[in-house]
């Protein structure tokens, strides 16, 4: 069987992590090394300046006092005894579309699986009010993740790529299909909101993420919005290579 390493970014006592374990736990050895609390937002940060602490917990996951990453790095850097075969990280409560992949915990996960040479799935459920009702979605999600894992062998990507997989919150039968799509864009973000803590200090939070301002036919915001699962191929080489000549152009004048 697949030797799959499972994580998230919702931390290791996520009811979508529980949901992903349950989905695939038959037809693939898993083990489970997630954050031991929420990392929404962190991105591929490591902890460079304490040490991680794991606990093996009753039900046979490990709880990291770390990041995504550093889940995923632990994990292939000496933690485990072998190699895993694949990397899927989620399932995130709420969506992972367009610009969410540059912040997203979720997607780091999968994209520090890199180290693996083979490409890594994260998947994320889509819907307003997932964190609160989104058992049912997260059992749906699952069952994609398990479709695309049972034939996981056909797929032909580059070395060091992920895919980026939203399904939408809706019931089985109402998902229309699955479509392979591109990144869309958001707008910007709303303002930062300034408040007083209970002793009058001045603080501050972080404003919504904007909506989608590319969210065109081909786009993941579209295949959502059209009840369909959208999975996205990412790479991690983020080299513009369509700007490198002019970037030489620009530095011949420069020197």
């Amino acid at each position: 069987m697949m030797q799959v390493l499972l994580s998230n970014d919702d931390g290791v006592m996520a009811p979508g992590l529980a949901a992903l374990y349950e989905a695939i736990a038959d037809i693939a050895h898993v083990t489970v090394i997630a954050p031991e609390t929420e990392c929404s937002g962190l991105s591929s940060a490591l902890t460079l300046h304490q040490p991680l602490r794991v606990t093996h917990l009753d039900n046979g996951f490990y709880a990291v006092s770390g990041t995504p990453a550093d889940c995923v790095h632990l994990a292939l850097n000496g933690f485990l005894d072998y190699e895993p075969d694949l990397v899927i990280s989620g399932i995130n409560a709420g969506a992972n579309l367009g610009d969410d992949v540059i912040y997203s915990g979720t997607v780091a996960a999968a994209l520090e699986g890199r180290f693996l040479g083979k490409p890594a799935m994260a998947i994320s459920l889509c819907g307003a009010h997932v964190r609160e009702h989104g058992r049912e979605g997260f059992a749906v999600a699952a069952q994609w993740a398990r479709r695309l894992l049972q034939d996981w062998s056909r797929l032909a990507l580059p070395e060091r790529s992920i895919l980026n997989v939203n399904v939408p919150d809706l019931p089985a039968g109402s998902i229309r299909g699955v479509r392979a799509t591109r990144c869309g864009h958001r707008q910007r973000a709303q303002d930062v909101r300034a408040l007083s803590d209970p002793r009058g200090r001045r603080v501050y939070w972080i404003g919504v993420a904007g909506e989608a301002a590319d969210g065109g036919p081909g786009t993941d915001f579209h295949a959502i919005e059209q009840a369909y699962v959208s999975v996205t191929p990412l790479q991690t080489d983020m080299t513009l290579l369509s700007g490198v000549a002019g970037v030489q152009s620009w530095l011949e004048q420069v020197s």
